[in-house]
Formats: C-alpha cells, sequence, structure tokens
C-alpha cells in the first residue's frame, strides 16, 4: 500500500503473500505447480494488475534468464531480458533492420523499459504489444519449461495457461530484412495500431497488433507481396481480412483504414532495404 500525496488516499498495488526466489528452473516449477491460479511468476512487474493479491510471488531473477545469445543459428532473448536490452545490445541492433529495437523504443521511457521483460510482454499475449506483433513477422518460436518449444504465432492462438514457464523467445538468423509501423495518440502510449513485414528469399510475413486484440499474422498480405501485387493492396488485404476493435484510443473503422497504411509503408520500407 502507499498513501497518494495530493489526495491522502490509500492506493493498493499488488499485495504479495509470499515471495520466493527458486534457485533452480525445477524448484520454481515445483513451486508453481503447487497452485498455479494464485501464484505469478515475476520478472520486472511492469505488467502486473494493480489491486492483484498473489498467494505465492515466484521471482526468476537468480535464473540467468536475462540473457541474449546467438547460437545454432537463432537469436536467443531470454524470458528476463528487459525492453532496452533489445534497443542496446549489438547482437539485436544488428539484425532484422533493427526492428526488434525499433518496436520497443516508445514504450513509456527508458527506466520503464529497464524493467519490462520480453517475457512479461510475450507470455501474457496483451493486445497492445509492440514486441509480440514484430516478433511474429519474424516467425519467432518461445520456448516453454514443460512445453517445450512452439511457433509463436501458435503460442499467441493459444488460451494463457498458468501452469507454464516461458524460458525465452528463438528468432532464426537468417539475414531477413524487416520493418515496423505504429500510430500513437502520444510519443510514451501504448500503439493505436501497430504493423510488421518481413521479407526472406522473396517470401513475405506480415502481422498486425493492437487492433486492439492479439497481434496475429496476415496471410491474404503476405500472399500479395508473394505474388508481386505490391504494398497498397497487402494493406488493403490486411484491413479487409482481420478484425478490429474499439476502445478509448480509436474506433474500430478508424483501426482497419490505419491497417492498410501501416502494412503499406512497412512493406515499402522493407522493399527499400532490400534494394539497398
Amino acid at each position: 500500500m502507499r498513501e497518494n500525496p495530493i489526495y491522502g488516499e490509500e492506493l493498493d498495488l499488488f499485495t504479495i503473500k509470499s515471495y520466493v526466489f527458486p534457485e533452480t528452473l525445477e524448484e520454481a516449477d515445483e513451486l508453481l505447480q503447487r497452485d498455479a491460479r494464485n501464484s505469478a511468476i515475476l520478472g520486472g512487474c511492469c505488467w502486473l494488475k494493480l489491486g492483484r493479491r498473489i498467494s505465492r510471488a515466484i521471482d526468476l531473477s537468480r535464473l540467468g534468464l536475462d540473457q541474449i545469445e546467438v547460437k545454432d543459428g537463432f537469436l536467443e532473448l531470454g524470458a528476463s531480458v528487459t525492453l532496452h536490452q533489445l534497443e542496446t545490445h549489438p547482437a539485436v541492433t544488428s539484425r532484422f533492420d533493427g526492428i526488434l529495437g525499433e518496436c520497443v523504443s516508445h514504450i513509456v521511457g527508458v527506466p520503464f523499459r529497464n524493467c519490462a521483460t520480453v517475457g512479461g510482454s510475450v507470455f501474457s499475449r496483451f493486445g497492445f504489444s509492440d514486441l509480440t506483433c514484430a516478433l511474429l513477422a519474424l516467425d519467432a518460436s518461445v520456448v516453454l519449461y514443460r512445453g517445450g518449444e512452439q511457433p509463436l504465432a501458435e503460442f499467441m492462438a493459444s488460451p494463457i495457461a498458468f501452469d507454464d514457464i516461458l524460458l525465452k523467445v528463438r528468432v532464426r538468423d537468417d539475414g531477413r530484412r524487416a520493418a515496423y509501423q505504429s500510430v500513437r495518440r502520444s510519443t510514451t502510449d501504448f500503439p493505436t495500431l501497430a504493423a510488421a513485414v518481413s521479407c526472406l528469399g522473396g517470401q513475405w510475413t506480415v502481422s498486425v497488433g493492437a487492433r486492439p486484440a492479439r497481434a496475429v499474422r496476415c496471410e491474404t498480405a503476405a500472399a500479395c507481396l508473394n505474388e508481386g501485387k505490391g504494398a497498397a493492396a497487402a494493406g488493403q488485404a490486411a484491413a479487409d481480412e482481420l478484425t478490429y476493435g474499439t476502445d478509448l484510443r480509436a474506433g474500430a473503422d478508424y483501426r482497419k483504414k490505419l491497417a492498410a497504411v501501416l502494412v503499406r509503408r512497412a512493406a515499402e520500407q522493407c522493399m527499400e532495404e532490400n534494394k539497398g
């Protein structure tokens, strides 16, 4: 609890009954399985819902999941890697035209991005997540303690399960070109809509996020690019294929129009990068 300095009210942030630092992944999993619904895996706590009461908090910060590595033909991002690391680590900024650093660069501010983690953004499948939108375009996969490795697109489409631990995200180090576009009401706000594209050997991948539902791949937009129909056709295909909703940031019709524009811009940007 803390006191609001303006109104003198007490604001309930979150309440934790038991806070644990496991020394191994096996211990973390064993603790989680005891009561998965009332336990929480913690990273930076940036996305933890205010007012939540947690029976057992399991802090993974001592398990070495904060590493960025390039090995076996993959770029691997540990679940505890911060968003600011994505902006600054040479192994990330030098790949995929810097899309992973670019996509998170507008999220709140550097102090926040020094706490918010890859795992928190990806595991929770937030609709507003810039990162999941970019990772979908890179054909990434996730590695779970119990569930093993699976495509991110499959993971994003599945219900959130509280009985597993996200260990890392893997992106094949295949040299693909990529681009990311988003629109925000203000610089540090969540995106009103986001779009990402990538191209490898003439084969395109397109994703759209902040619809405001979870980011998804757009197969018809990718097909337009694969068939040489152009960026504008791909943008219109994304607008027509996907569903868009209304919230405080924008209406569904506006988001649909944005999708056509942002996918076109991202595709055009990627085309220019390929020429270079």
